[in-house]
């Protein structure tokens, strides 16, 4: 299927994202007012920094985005100029803004998610009929958290929609909505290691632990499950095998959209018809190129570009 998807576009769903807003900051002090050395802002959600990825790597994708009140049009401001291919549904209220706070005495970093807007069902429906659209054949990227007031299996009825629209689904979601989407049995989830151990109700503290817990996976009808693990890299679990991925060390100046980032790895290469090995590489060298970049920033194509073929991919016999 990857080589039949060599020709088609990706679409992205973003019913949640946010503005970014990183301080750097000597300490956090309570009670006391504390000025930042820097701040940025970035346009955030995990929807949109997949699709910022994409567009580094030059993949065609198009995002569909939920976009509300002044920080909407903030945010539709920084997406035109970003990405430029993005269908909008605007809705009442105002988009969230997500904070990350990065201490220089500690190198603690604090990270705060705000409130998405609410999204009616008519509302979504008029993202999703074109969102589906543009999955025929391709590639649909659900991504993130859903607003409280959604339904919590929204992700698996849309990931049922996708394959009947002759697409597959890509899931990098937590919680209930990852839990519901699995029973849809989509193309590729990426949980990180404790997403995975929510999953499970219990800790896997080996990677053989990790692995049983993947393949369990894949009976309930997941065709590939990748499980990012911070320093200890990712494994890549499929009904061919299992393919272990590490990247090299790099310096860690924020983690905050090492995940996404992966995910633009993986989906863009598996797009373009590669293996599992040159996709699960391509996910490393993003991800590890976006942990050496401040705050909510994500990779650079020189950097993946760099450290691609420092990644190490091999195959286990487990």
């Amino acid at each position: 299927m990857a080589d039949a998807l060599a020709h088609h576009p990706v679409a992205v769903l973003s019913l949640n994202p946010a503005v970014d807003v990183t301080y750097d900051i000597p300490q956090l002090i309570a009670d006391q007012k504390v000025r930042a050395h820097r701040s940025r802002f970035d346009p955030g959600g995990s929807g949109i920094n997949v699709s910022r990825g994409l567009k580094r790597l030059a993949v065609d994708a198009r995002t569909f985005c939920v976009i509300a009140g002044g920080i909407g049009r903030a945010l539709k401001q920084q997406l035109d100029t970003e990405l430029g291919d993005v269908t909008y549904q605007e809705v009442d209220g105002e988009t969230r803004i997500n904070s990350a706070i990065l201490e220089s005495v500690s190198g603690a970093q604090y990270e705060v998610s705000g409130v998405g807007p609410h999204v009616a069902a008519d509302q979504r429906e008029r993202l999703l009929e074109p969102f589906l659209t543009h999955c025929q054949g391709g590639l649909g990227i659900l991504c993130g958290s859903l607003q409280r007031d959604l339904p919590q299996d929204l992700f698996a009825d849309v990931v049922r929609r996708i394959h009947a629209a002759g697409g597959l689904a890509v899931i990098d979601s937590h919680d209930k909505p990852l839990r519901h989407a699995i029973d849809a049995g989509p193309f590729l989830i990426k949980p990180n290691r404790y997403e995975l151990e929510v999953l499970a109700g219990q800790s896997l503290p080996r990677q053989s632990d990790v692995v049983r817990e993947a393949r369990r996976l894949l009976e309930c009808g997941v065709g590939k499950v990748c499980v990012s693990m911070g320093a200890e890299g990712a494994l890549l679990v499929t009904a061919s095998g299992v393919l272990k991925g590490d990247a090299p060390s790099v310096p860690v100046v924020s983690t905050v959209g090492a995940g996404d980032s992966m995910v633009a790895g993986l989906a863009g290469r598996i797009a373009q018809g590669a293996s599992d090995e040159d996709a699960l590489r391509e996910g490393m060298a993003c991800s590890a190129a976006t942990v050496m970049q401040p705050g909510t920033e994500l990779f650079d194509q020189k950097t993946v570009d760099r450290l691609r073929d420092k990644v190490r991919v091999t195959p286990l016999s487990m």
